[in-house]
């Protein structure tokens, strides 16, 4: 044990038990974690809209 502490497995283990599971219907444990995933998602479709208006919208071809 470093610092005289358990190891990180057991550190986790031991807070996911304390957490308990996740209620029906909830997918995600923080709102941070949905923020970032609901971007990550808006940015890929933001993203393919954008190509696709590039190609099939462009000036003069």
């Amino acid at each position: 044990m470093i610092f005289n502490r358990p190891p990180l497995e057991e550190r986790i283990a031991a807070r996911q038990r304390e957490l308990g599971p996740l209620k029906p219907g909830k997918y995600f444990e923080h709102a941070v974690a949905r923020n970032l995933f609901i971007f990550g998602i808006a940015m890929v479709v933001f993203t393919h809209f954008a190509a696709f208006v590039m190609i099939f919208f462009e000036p003069g071809g």
